[in-house]
């Protein structure tokens, strides 16, 4: 069976980034409902970014998998053996959460070797880099995954990207200090484009599925 593995690095369980991953992982089982489509949210798991242990350097004992044990371990592992990886947050201060940040620490680094600087995964798949930010597209300081999209790109292939701009922040702007930002016009951006970017996810899924 071909398995998909989704990894919600946001803290909502039903907000901008977790629409999107939904959206994709219907996408892709409606395609064939025999691949299994996991998500995994980095906010309900107890892990640590890397802990420098160098145990996936030791001569002799090399692994591209990450030794350390913790809660983060089985989800590593479960990567390792899957056909498709789907990694989706939302933009703060500019890149991904903390927790997409120490998950990629914990995936990447046992990629890289120092002997030559290769980057090689336990197995190459397709790629999705989701991301959900409060910036509008005009006025966009972001930069996502940062240096980590070069390392996914020389271990894993180039990863497709879907960004989803000027997303709600919350539910009712009238409760919040966010005086700087007119709700009415980002009521109009969100029926307009809301929609739009969810079909983009589901789409996205599909593509995905259908690759494998």
């Amino acid at each position: 069976m071909k398995k998909i593995m989704i990894i919600d690095g946001g803290p909502r369980r039903n907000f901008n980034t977790a629409s999107m991953l939904q959206k994709f992982a219907e996408g892709a089982n409606s395609v064939d409902s025999a691949i299994e489509v996991k998500t995994v949210r980095l906010y309900g798991l107890d892990y640590k970014g890397c802990m420098a242990c160098m145990a996936c350097k030791i001569k002799g004992k090399a692994s591209n998998l990450c030794k350390f044990k913790d809660a983060l371990t089985p989800v590593l592992e479960e990567i390792a053996q899957a056909d498709g990886l789907v990694l989706g947050s939302p933009n703060y201060f500019g890149e991904v959460t903390g927790q997409m940040r120490t998950f990629l620490e914990r995936l990447a680094f046992p990629w890289l070797s120092y002997n030559d600087r290769s980057l090689t995964a336990p197995k190459r798949m397709p790629v999705l880099l989701i991301e959900t930010q409060n910036g509008t597209q005009e006025y966009n300081n972001c930069n996502g995954y940062g240096s980590m999209e070069y390392c996914i790109t020389q271990a894993l292939g180039q990863p497709e990207k879907l960004t989803a701009y000027n997303t709600y922040q919350v539910k009712n702007y009238d409760r919040y200090e966010l005086a700087m930002f007119s709700e009415p016009d980002k009521r109009r951006y969100r029926e307009e484009h809301w929609e739009e970017d969810l079909q983009k996810a589901f789409d996205a899924g599909k593509r995905m599925a259908e690759s494998l």
